[in-house]
C-alpha cells in the first residue's frame, strides 16, 4: 500500500533547483519549478550519476555526467545517451512540508 512520506520542507529546495532525498532506500530527486514540486529517480537511466546535481533549465534536468536530458514533470528522456525514462513520484505540499507517495 502506498503512502505519502514527508521528505523536505519547501524552503529546502530553491526555485529552479533540486535536492536529493532518500525514501525507503531509494534516492529521489526533488525539484522546485516555480513553487511546483516534482520528484523523479535521482539516478540517470544511462549511468550512475545524480540528477539532483545536474543543471535545471526550465522544465528539464541535464545529467552532470554525460548530459542526457529529461523532462522533470514526466521523467521523459529528451536526449541521448539515455534511452529510458525516469520513474516519477506523486508529490503533495502540505503547508511547508513536501511529501512524496511511495
Amino acid at each position: 500500500m502506498s503512502e505519502f512520506v514527508k521528505v523536505a520542507r519547501t524552503s529546502d529546495v530553491p526555485d529552479g533547483g533540486a535536492t536529493c532525498v532518500e525514501v525507503g532506500g531509494h534516492r529521489i530527486a526533488l525539484f522546485n519549478l516555480g513553487g511546483e514540486f516534482y520528484a523523479t529517480d535521482d539516478t540517470c537511466t544511462h549511468a550512475e550519476a545524480s540528477l539532483s546535481e545536474g543543471e535545471v533549465v526550465g522544465d528539464e534536468v541535464m545529467c552532470p555526467l554525460h548530459f542526457a536530458t529529461f523532462r522533470i514533470q514526466t521523467g521523459e528522456v529528451l536526449s541521448p545517451p539515455a534511452d529510458d525514462d525516469l520513474q516519477t513520484y506523486e508529490v503533495r505540499v502540505d503547508g511547508e512540508d513536501v511529501l512524496i507517495r511511495i
